[in-house]
């Protein structure tokens, strides 16, 4: 076993034993199972799914997906991750395309691992994902929602959100819409301190967020650029490592060379600790048979590890990967 696997399993030993109760937690998280604290996260994948219906907003229903078929069907794949040391995994489906915070309790609990789930609204693929209200709504009404969902659970399950989850469409300016989820985004960061993840692309298109999200108050240290694979030009990976910016490489679970190039690049100009990595793997859809084919939440651990082990990556630069970077990227205080 190497040294990083040897550490991870001890790091999951000490965290099962040091999970204090809610009411003593200082810096801590959400999960769907109750808050813990910060540094019982352990080895953590920040973006995954287990469930996503495209549908769309103005058709999306539980009714269309069983809990226990897909709990049936998911279950192997988180326990297959666990023996990779896995502790802790971000599921990232959003609102209306079917998060479903009960289906999340259930594998977490049999599995053991620790899920976080999110608020927020999905306004990319042209906002076929966002409920009608959106339209008309303020940002500071949409912002209302996503800290109702804070204070007091989502849609009455009484589980909270780790983080708020968004999303906009590639423009060289950003939409109105685009614009009023970020900023709602901002009032609820405000408001709760949970991190902001946007489903973005390119730093054409994340800088217009954070420079919103700024004009607000907010760090560029509380954001974070999902997809920045997307972005062809590495030098904007150091530009926004220098503002503070978490860097999402998250494709991992269908592409390994694209991550190890800029990976490396990262570690060479060493920015590694602004990067966050994960699959954003599976994806039981329920408008396919028996789920679709669900794509595994194994590629870091099987393939990109001992890539980039060879090329020069440490136990160091893992550990700072997979342990320090998330919680410090998801990390708030009471």
């Amino acid at each position: 076993m190497s040294n990083f696997l040897t550490f991870i399993f001890l790091s999951i030993f000490l965290a099962s034993c040091q999970n204090p109760p809610s009411n003593t937690l200082n810096d801590y998280t959400n999960t769907v199972t109750g808050p813990i604290a910060i540094d019982s996260m352990g080895l953590t994948l920040i973006h995954e799914h287990m469930l996503v219906d495209f549908i769309g907003a103005d058709s999306i229903n539980s009714d269309r997906w069983n809990r226990d078929s897909v709990t049936s069907k998911v279950l192997p794949y988180l326990m297959e991750v666990k023996k990779h040391g896995v502790r802790t995994i971000l599921d990232c489906t959003p609102s209306y395309l079917a998060k479903d915070p009960l289906l999340l309790k259930a594998l977490s609990e049999k599995s053991g691992i620790q899920i976080l789930t999110n608020t927020g609204f999905y306004g990319a693929v042209g906002g076929k994902y966002l409920p009608d209200f959106v339209q008309t709504e303020t940002a500071e009404q949409l912002a209302k929602r996503w800290i109702a969902e804070f204070e007091n659970g989502i849609e009455g399950t009484g589980i909270k959100p780790g983080f708020i989850k968004i999303s906009v469409n590639e423009a060289n300016t950003l939409s109105a819409i685009d614009q009023k989820l970020v900023r709602a985004a901002a009032i609820t960061h405000l408001n709760t301190g949970l991190t902001i993840a946007s489903h973005t692309g390119t730093w054409n298109t994340a800088i217009q967020e954070v420079r919103i999200l700024q004009e607000m108050g907010v760090e560029p240290s509380e954001f974070v650029w999902v997809h920045a694979q997307n972005e062809p030009d590495f030098a904007n990976y150091k530009k926004a490592a220098e503002m503070g910016v978490w860097i999402s490489l998250d494709g991992i679970g269908w592409a390994i060379d694209p991550h190890v190039e800029r990976l490396l690049f990262a570690k060479e100009n060493r920015i590694l600790g602004n990067i966050l990595i994960s699959h954003d793997a599976g994806w039981y859809d329920p408008a396919k048979p028996g789920g679709g084919d669900f794509q595994p939440f194994t590629n870091i651990f099987e393939k990109l590890i001992p890539i980039l082990t060879e090329k020069g990556f440490t136990d160091k630069d893992w550990n700072q990967l997979l342990l320090e970077n998330p919680k410090e990227a998801f990390v708030f205080s009471k």
